[in-house]
């Protein structure tokens, strides 16, 4: 097993199609394939699922490809601190769905120079944050605890040997346009706010009402849609008087000045928000630098 057929099959599982990983590391299909076949026949274990829509991690692979990535990450950090030159190096967050998380990553962008970084930023569901940090695909991930999920979540981060790193208590905000029936009022109760479409971020095929990035139960809200993004959640808000649940923290940057945070009059519970890393892992410098940003934009001294 060599450090090159590793990298081979962390870019196969990233883009899922040999074709595009062979277009992406610069080397025929066959001899890709090969590579990966005398990788599988080495280790014992067959990696990915060949099929007519592409490549598919098997229950061995996705075990496999989390190990790999831990140690192709520790291979770039000695590249980087003894040789440095043509590596290019990387750096990727992945966040629930905070605009304050984008915006401190764009921040922390500015400071260094694109043409040596592979950089990344994945909006993406609560499991995948958590898949990620644990895998090494991103080296930060940004989420929220609570009452109502601490017990869950933390258990799950302790079993991926992640640790969560507080940055700030929020209160819970509805989340809604300028032009809503509601949006001159000074508070809103949860009661108020049945009457209109709930939004809730879609938390993909592992819908544990766990992760949810609304800190409100909305399972007995009679009106409720889901969406994967959030432009499209902007979108159903100015569309159909739509609303969500949020900390309070608004990127008008981002989101645009057409949106408002209402506090909840009757909300019980608050939101803790931090990032999670790997345990016994040291922060890289652009990691560092995005902590700095993050704190800086919540304002946090």
């Amino acid at each position: 097993m060599t450090l090159q057929q590793i990298n081979f099959a962390i870019t196969i599982s990233d883009v899922g199609s040999m074709n595009k990983a062979a277009e992406q590391l610069y080397v025929a299909q066959p001899s890709l394939t090969a590579s990966i076949k005398e990788l599988e026949k080495e280790i014992g274990i067959t990696i990915f699922n060949r099929g007519a829509r592409g490549i598919t991690l098997t229950a061995d692979g996705s075990e496999f490809i989390s190990y790999a990535r831990q140690l192709y990450h520790q291979y770039e950090n000695l590249y980087e601190k003894y040789i440095g030159g043509g590596l290019k190096k990387k750096f990727g967050v992945s966040s629930q769905h905070y605009s304050f998380a984008v915006q401190a990553f764009v921040e922390m962008v500015k400071t260094f120079n694109t043409y040596e970084y592979e950089f990344a930023i994945r909006e993406t569901k609560t499991s995948e944050v958590i898949n990620d940090v644990s895998s090494l695909k991103s080296e930060i991930g940004i989420i929220y605890l609570s009452n109502f999920n601490r017990q869950v979540i933390t258990k799950m981060l302790d079993s991926n040997h992640l640790e969560f790193h507080h940055l700030i208590d929020c209160d819970i905000f509805a989340y809604l346009w300028k032009g809503h029936p509601l949006a001159d009022k000074k508070t809103v109760s949860i009661d108020e706010l049945k009457k209109y479409p709930c939004l809730t971020f879609e938390q993909g095929d592992k819908s544990s009402f766990y992760f949810a990035e609304e800190i409100i139960d909305t399972s007995e809200f009679s009106r409720v849609i889901k969406a994967s993004d959030r432009s499209t959640m902007l979108n159903l808000m100015r569309g159909l008087d739509g609303y969500t649940f949020c900390s309070g923290i608004i990127c008008d940057e981002l989101n645009g000045f057409d949106y408002v945070a209402i506090p909840i009059e009757d909300a019980t519970d608050i939101m803790e928000i931090g990032y999670i890393t790997r345990k016994n892992t040291i922060i890289s410098d652009v990691g560092k630098k995005y902590i700095e940003k993050l704190k800086s934009y919540l304002g946090i001294v």
